[in-house]
């Protein structure tokens, strides 16, 4: 058996029916509060089709992740890392890994208190609402995978009714602001679904998680639906920005997702904005959740740190990053910065890797053939 394998206890095993819920939850986040300004400033009205080409390219890289992780009997992508480079530049990358994820873990945070300053309490200090998501994320975290999984599975079906309450900026749009049609060309389209990273980071979940799940045969349909749901989302909200905002707002809007709930009006809720905000965080929780998880995961593996210290460690540091960070202006560099590393990190990496694992996979194959001569 191969040394890179793992063995994972029965009590620590989740069903692939889960991987539907984890890879939406990980993904949709903050980025789709404001992903459709920046594609439409790559690829104006055909913004939408820059959305679906993303889509497409994404569940190549996941197939990618799959093919990787199938040539292994059940291990990660630090396992796969130290088959293929040795043991010190496989805990090299896994070290980038671990800084890497957290990053963007802060940078969700970041973007998260934001919006609460800007749409519900502007003078709350960043510290309180930092330490209040912190909090929550320790509790679930010290629980295992398994609860953070099933608050996933859960919060996913609280949130979802967010969806609804879209259809009076449906009723509004103006068909004229997608024509003329097919005016970008592929160079813009392919800007604007690179846009589109920061909103499918968590996709390399599937890399950490993958041998903990226990029938992994049934693991490709669950997570590609997952992901197939999450370039719905990030499509609906595309369409429904530039139908609703005319050319020259949407660029202008910071988080045009949010707005487009602002026209909802009801006279028992004052500002329905508001509660779509308070909401929001059901929809970014299980996204912290589960990066919070990866970082002491990989921290186990390469350190054999207990998670626990580990967990400790990135709540002080997230309390710290988050706190501290006041001026939008450094906010929005560092989530540009994440987005353009995590689109080598995600999307490149893999298809990177899989040539490597098939050469060595072969030469493996050679060298047993050789000795059984």
């Amino acid at each position: 058996m191969n040394t890179t394998n793992l063995t994972i206890k029965p009590t620590m095993r989740i069903q692939a029916f889960y991987l539907f819920f984890i890879m939406n939850s990980i993904q949709t986040g903050s980025g789709i509060m404001g992903v459709p300004r920046y594609i439409f400033m790559e690829a104006r009205q055909d913004a939408w089709i820059s959305v679906l080409i993303a889509g497409l390219l994404v569940h190549l890289v996941m197939a990618a992740m799959f093919a990787i992780m199938n040539h292994y009997e059940n291990t990660d992508v630090l396992g796969v890392q130290t088959d293929l480079f040795g043991k010190w530049i496989a805990k090299l990358l896994g070290t980038i890994y671990i800084i890497y994820f957290f990053f963007v873990l802060l940078s969700v945070t970041m973007d998260y208190i934001q919006v609460v300053q800007t749409f519900i309490f502007p003078r709350m200090s960043a510290w309180v609402l930092s330490l209040v998501l912190i909090l929550l994320i320790v509790y679930a975290v010290m629980s295992g995978l398994r609860v953070a999984v099933g608050i996933t599975f859960i919060f996913f079906f609280l949130s979802l009714w967010l969806l609804i309450f879209l259809y009076k900026s449906i009723a509004y749009m103006e068909i004229t602001h997608f024509q003329p049609l097919l005016e970008a060309s592929p160079s813009e389209l392919l800007r604007g679904a690179r846009h589109t990273s920061y909103s499918y980071l968590g996709i390399e979940i599937l890399f950490f998680i993958y041998p903990f799940i226990s029938n992994k045969e049934k693991a490709k349909l669950p997570a590609h639906l997952g992901l197939a749901l999450t370039t719905f989302f990030i499509l609906l909200v595309t369409v429904i920005s530039i139908g609703y905002f005319s050319p020259g707002e949407l660029p202008e809007q910071v988080w045009p997702v949010l707005v487009l709930f602002k026209i909802v009006e009801y006279s028992v809720i004052g500002r329905f904005d508001v509660l779509v905000v308070t909401e929001w965080m059901m929809v970014i929780l299980p996204n912290m959740i589960l990066l919070t998880w990866i970082i002491t995961y990989i921290t186990k593996r390469l350190y054999h740190v207990q998670q626990r210290k580990v967990l400790y460690v990135v709540a002080v540091l997230l309390l710290i990053g988050a706190g501290i960070t006041k001026h939008e202006y450094f906010i929005l560099q560092i989530i540009d910065t994440v987005a353009a590393t995590g689109f080598w990190v995600a999307f490149v990496y893999p298809l990177v890797l899989l040539p490597l694992v098939w050469m060595k996979s072969k030469w493996k194959r050679r060298k047993r053939g050789g000795a059984k001569t």
